[in-house]
C-alpha cells in the first residue's frame, strides 16, 4: 500500500477532526472518578462525537463493538467498555478515540489516573509516556525517518527503566484509520521510511512498566501485559509540514 501524502487542505480536514477527537478525550477525561465505570465514560463519547456532528471511527472497524478503547491498568490496549468494568482509586484508565469527519481520520488516546492514591512509579509511568509522545513529535521533520521518531520513544522509556511495547505499533493515517507507514516505538535513527511533506502519523507510544511482552484476551481485543505490569498509552496524529512538525490533535 503506498503512503499518501496529503494536500494542505486535507490536513486541514484532518485537523478539524483531530479537533472533535480532543474535545472528546477532554470531555471524557473530566469524568474520570472511582465508582464511574468504563461504559459511562462511552455513553460520554457517543454523546459528544454525535453532538459534534463527527461519527466514531471504531465502532464497527473489524466488527469492534463501542466508540472508545479503555484500557484499565494491566491492559495496553483495545479494552472494551462495559458496566462490569468499574473504575477504583489507585487505577489508570487509557482512553483512545477515534472520529471521521468530512472523510478524514482522527485518532488520539490520554492515560487517566482515576483518583487520588496513584502510586508514585504509576505516576511516572504517566509522565514518562507522554514525555516520550513529546520527544518524538520533535523529530518528525522533512528528511527525517520513522527510525527517528521510534529511536526518540526507545531511548527515553528505557532510560527511565520502562519497556516499549513492540507488539503494536502507530502507523499513517487519512482517509483509512491505519494507512502506511507503520510507526514502530523502537527504531535507529536515520533508519526506515524517510518522511516527506505532507505525511501524516499517529504516534502512540504503548508502555509497560514491567516486561515488553503482551497477550490478547480470550474477547479477542483486549490487550493486556504479560507479567501483570502496568501499561500507559499516549497517541498524537502529527503532519510533516515545512514548518515542522503540526499536531493535529493537541
Amino acid at each position: 500500500m503506498p503512503i499518501v501524502c496529503k494536500s494542505p487542505t486535507e490536513i486541514e480536514k484532518m485537523r478539524r477532526s483531530g479537533q472533535i477527537v480532543r474535545e472528546v478525550l477532554e470531555a471524557t477525561a473530566a469524568m474520570v472518578k472511582p465508582g464511574i465505570s468504563t461504559m459511562d465514560l462511552e455513553r460520554i463519547a457517543a454523546n459528544k462525537i454525535e453532538e459534534l456532528g463527527a461519527k466514531p471511527a471504531f465502532k464497527g472497524y473489524y466488527d469492534y463493538p463501542c466508540v472508545l478503547c479503555t484500557s484499565l491498568n494491566q491492559e495496553v490496549v483495545h479494552g472494551i467498555p462495559s458496566k462490569e468494568r468499574v473504575l477504583k482509586n489507585g487505577d489508570i484508565v487509557s482512553i483512545d478515540c477515534g472520529v471521521i469527519l468530512d472523510g478524514y481520520y482522527g485518532d488520539s488516546a490520554i492515560t487517566v489516573p482515576v483518583g487520588s492514591s496513584v502510586r508514585p512509579e504509576v505516576k511516572k509511568l504517566l509522565e514518562v509516556t507522554k514525555a516520550s509522545l513529546e520527544r518524538a513529535i520533535q523529530t518528525v521533520r522533512i528528511g527525517g525517518t520513522v527510525g527517528d521518531v521510534g529511536a526518540a520513544v526507545q531511548e527515553m522509556v528505557e532510560a527511565n527503566g520502562f519497556s516499549v511495547v513492540r507488539d503494536f505499533v502507530g502507523h499513517g493515517i487519512g482517509t483509512r484509520l491505519h494507512e502506511e507507514p507503520q510507526v514502530p516505538n523502537y527504531g535507529t535513527r536515520g533508519q526506515g521510511t524517510r518522511l516527506r511533506e505532507g505525511m501524516v502519523l499517529a504516534i502512540e507510544p504503548m508502555v509497560n512498566s514491567g516486561k515488553p511482552g503482551v497477550r490478547v484476551l480470550e474477547d479477542k481485543w483486549t490487550a493486556v501485559t504479560e507479567d501483570g505490569s502496568y501499561s500507559a498509552h499516549f497517541e498524537h496524529c502529527v503532519a510533516v509540514t515545512k514548518n515542522g512538525p503540526l499536531v493535529l490533535t493537541a
